[in-house]
């Protein structure tokens, strides 16, 4: 790094941390590269580059790569064989675990409040159950389009994507058994990597910080129900943001601090500022990984869980124009109510989450609600991206066309594609290392790319 780590958060680190563990960390700051890591996506199990590497011992499909290869041509990693993901993020794996070691259950309706660009998000995804509803949000509207592009690759169907606020959310009162609150902070842990990072840092800014990350999660706490989990993450290492702001939200707000089962050899340092909380530090001097802080807490009260059957009594109806057409290419299509979301559009979701969802759609401005299938063009339903991705697919719903790797990058890059001449007409999925890609309208002469051309990937 040419630029040095700022002089009032070293000395703020050496009288806030034992000084050993003060002096190890800076001159790892300093001192040693960042690491890549991916997670495998269990919805979508093809050999990848997710296979290699060394595992992350907090999360099973994590792996740490010995050097970073070039993700955006790799057809898999579009595909969404897997996330690129910094592995101490992946301790959220060890804080699910806790939270249904504690309530005895899994969750069935989860938020992840500053959820972009996803890593976290797809984590979630994959740890909850089907049927439970993950709803991932993203204040700012162009980080809440690349959100909600990594969960339609990611492909699971019960998945809601917003672009709120915290205030937003209070509307839905005891509505979530589980909100995630990965903070905006100042951004410490990222010193090893971003320069940006260290130039921008002040001692006012961890403050200004500090008080943000209050507000968030002041406004959002109505909408946890009693009895509910908070999962509160930054990736940074003062006391301020972490040890501080979990009294806070324990104290005025009305919550346990909960532990999380570690094991020593991972060597996650424990409430290092001595608050006597359980708050979980990552730091590059002891794990692999980069600056990452988690505490979790449990909201007072109690109120049970929201039952996954449709609620009874909601007056409202959402009919889906051309369902007729769209049903045949979902697996197991009686689990899905179809409805549109927007004009000559059809989407679905599970028939259980369907008021659920519309409950979160009524207040909140959303982007994706469950899986777009179609948009309708008078008597056609063109097949959408997001239907290709998913694993609410039928494979036998569309013919499906394998590909090389130049073809892929092709196609990714919406170049045209030229199909062998025993492809069907119509439209065709194009698959990579068994993986579907997207559509493409095979017209015989020429196949048109039907890749979404915000994705198009450029080198």
């Amino acid at each position: 790094m040419k630029t040095p780590l700022p002089a009032d958060f070293v000395a703020r680190l050496r009288a806030q941390y034992p000084l050993p563990e003060a002096e190890a960390l800076l001159a790892a700051l300093d001192g040693t590269a960042a690491v890549t890591s991916v997670r495998r996506n269990p919805l979508k199990a093809v050999p990848c580059v997710a296979d290699g590497g060394v595992p992350v011992p907090w999360c099973s499909a994590g792996r740490v790569l010995a050097e970073r290869p070039s993700f955006t041509r790799d057809p898999l990693f579009h595909a969404g064989a897997y996330y690129v993901q910094e592995a101490a993020s992946m301790f959220v794996a060890a804080a699910y675990a806790a939270i249904v070691a504690d309530a005895g259950a899994a969750p069935t309706r989860l938020l992840d409040l500053c959820a972009a660009p996803g890593g976290k998000s797809t984590l979630w995804r994959a740890l909850l159950p089907d049927g439970a509803l993950l709803v991932a949000n993203e204040p700012v509207r162009v980080r809440a389009q690349i959100l909600a592009e990594n969960l339609t690759k990611w492909g699971h169907p019960d998945v809601v994507t917003t672009s709120g606020y915290g205030t937003d959310f209070a509307a839905l009162r005891d509505f979530f058994d589980v909100i995630a609150t990965d903070v905006p902070c100042s951004g410490e842990g990222m010193f090893r990597k971003d320069e940006t990072a260290r130039s921008e840092w002040s001692a006012a800014a961890v403050q200004a910080c500090a008080d943000r990350q209050w507000d968030i999660v002041s406004s959002v706490w109505p909408a946890l129900r009693p009895g509910g989990y908070l999962v509160y993450s930054t990736c940074t290492f003062n006391r301020e943001e972490n040890e501080d702001m979990a009294a806070r939200i324990a104290r005025d707000l009305g919550a346990d601090v909960l532990p999380i089962a570690i094991d020593p050899a991972w060597g996650v340092l424990t409430d290092p500022a001595g608050s006597g909380l359980p708050v979980y530090h990552f730091l590059p001097s002891r794990t692999v990984g980069e600056g990452f802080c988690l505490t979790l807490l449990r909201k007072h009260g109690s109120a049970p869980a929201a039952s996954p059957r449709r609620q009874k009594g909601r007056g409202r109806e959402a009919k889906a124009t051309g369902a007729s057409l769209v049903a045949p290419w979902l697996t197991e299509s009686g689990r899905y109510r179809l409805f549109a979301p927007v004009e000559n559009h059809v989407a679905a979701v599970s028939e259980t989450l369907y008021d659920a969802v519309q409950r979160v759609r009524d207040v909140v401005p959303t982007l994706t609600s469950g899986v777009l299938l179609a948009e309708l063009k008078g008597k056609k339903a063109v097949p959408q991206h997001a239907l290709a991705m998913s694993v609410a697919c039928r494979a036998d719903g569309f013919a499906r066309v394998p590909v090389d790797e130049a073809t892929a990058l092709g196609y990714l890059h919406r170049e045209a594609v030229v199909l062998p001449p025993s492809a069907p007409r119509g439209y065709v999925v194009l698959t990579y290392g068994g993986l579907p890609l997207g559509f493409v309208n095979n017209l015989g002469a020429r196949a048109n790319n039907m890749y979404p051309p915000e994705w198009r990937i450029r080198f």
